[in-house]
């Protein structure tokens, strides 16, 4: 009997304690979740616009419990402002949503005409069947800034020669309420090439946002024979109904650019042993400076000199070239063959230049001369001594 009593009871335990874990099982997996409520949202619920300006702001509705038709309203708008909402480019009232999907409009704003700057606040319910959701707004109206651009440089004038690359710092900003998109180009010398970088990368176009700067690297390289001189470099930042301007400057110092030759063009000469003899050389700057106090040197053979008339020459200017003589002397134990001088130009500023002669040294036609006299005398002589042993 008392085993039969504490059977029922346990079974009456175990009944009891079913509706229990019930809820348990529905939380940890259940395939029918408890439905979300009807849920109105959109990214940016408070914006800052412009006088005038229409306002189109994105609206997300997501379902909640069951398949409905969704009415539309706003509860709380400013005097004199018009709202209308829109779906597939048509002004609507209402949308329909499955449960927890999402359905997309937009709600558009319209200033009255003699709006003031301010804060403004607007209310928008979506309200189906036995639910609803409401979303509050908030709209910041202030003056708006006209369109414009602003270019800047610290350095705005660089110096350098022209085989350097001119590099300036530029700051661009957007002094207006809007977000740009800007053109950039310059007008410059056709000898120059301008290049504009924004973070390393080579750019011709950029976005700008409201009340933002870039640091741009405006990059300005010769690519011919630039003289020295100054040139100027006008930089131009475009935009919708907005434009700046910067001045550069671009200073190229110059170098010369030495070369020697000869009239006939040939590095060559000759000379005899022990005498002195006249090279024509030409010096020829082919720089964009001019090339100042050209002094000349050479290297020689040993028991050789050298010198030049003049030494030193006090200016070649760019393009054009002088004539000197450089005097050689060979030693005069040299014999007959070609020997090697060099002749370095070095202005007082910029490279020197060498250039490598080939002398060719002649025997002196006076020793020609006594030695064919001596030939004839032993001619002579052995002839008379033939003569008169022979008779003998």
């Amino acid at each position: 009997m008392r085993r039969t009593f504490t059977l029922v009871v346990l079974i009456l335990v175990a009944f009891l304690a079913l509706p229990l874990a019930h809820p348990v099982y529905a939380q940890e997996g259940s395939p029918n979740p408890t439905p979300r409520p009807l849920t109105l949202f959109t990214e940016y619920p408070s914006q800052v616009v412009g006088i005038g300006e229409t306002i189109t702001i994105p609206m997300t509705l997501r379902g909640g419990t069951k398949p409905q038709i969704v009415q539309l309203e706003a509860t709380k708008v400013p005097e004199g402002w018009t709202v209308t909402f829109r779906g597939g480019g048509k002004i609507v009232k209402s949308v329909f949503v499955e449960p927890d999907t999402d359905a997309d409009f937009d709600l558009r704003l319209e200033q009255p005409k003699d709006v003031q700057p301010g804060e403004y606040t607007f209310t928008v319910r979506a309200k189906g069947q036995g639910e609803q959701a409401e979303l509050t707004l908030q709209i910041t109206i202030q003056e708006k800034t006209p369109p414009s651009i602003s270019l800047d440089c610290d350095l705005p004038t660089l110096r350098g020669s022209p085989t350097q690359t001119f590099r300036y710092d530029v700051s661009l900003r957007n002094e207006g309420s809007d977000e740009l998109s800007v053109n950039l180009s310059a007008e410059v010398d056709p000898r120059f090439q301008v290049k504009f970088r924004l973070t390393g990368q080579e750019i011709i176009n950029l976005p700008l946002p409201s009340k933002e700067t870039k640091r741009l690297s405006v990059e300005v390289q010769p690519i011919a024979n630039v003289p020295a001189g100054s040139y100027p470099i006008k930089i131009v930042a475009e935009g919708a109904e907005a434009r700046a301007e910067l001045g550069l400057v671009a200073e190229v110092t110059g170098q010369p650019e030495i070369s020697i030759t000869a009239p006939d063009g040939r590095l060559s000469g000759q000379a005899y042993a022990g005498r002195d003899s006249s090279l024509k050389i030409i010096l020829r700057n082919n720089g964009s400076a001019p090339a100042l106090n050209v002094q000349l040197s050479s290297s020689e053979p040993s028991g050789w000199t050298v010198s030049f008339d003049p030494k030193t020459v006090e200016q070649i200017p760019a393009g054009e070239q002088v004539e000197v003589t450089a005097n050689i002397r060979p030693s005069e134990k040299a014999v007959a063959g070609d020997y090697i001088v060099n002749i370095t130009a070095r202005p007082s500023e910029g490279a020197s230049k060498t250039a490598e002669f080939r002398i060719t040294v002649l025997t002196s036609t006076l020793w020609g001369v006594v030695g064919i006299v001596l030939i004839a005398v032993a001619v002579g002589v052995v002839g008379m001594a033939v003569m008169r042993f022979g008779r003998r």
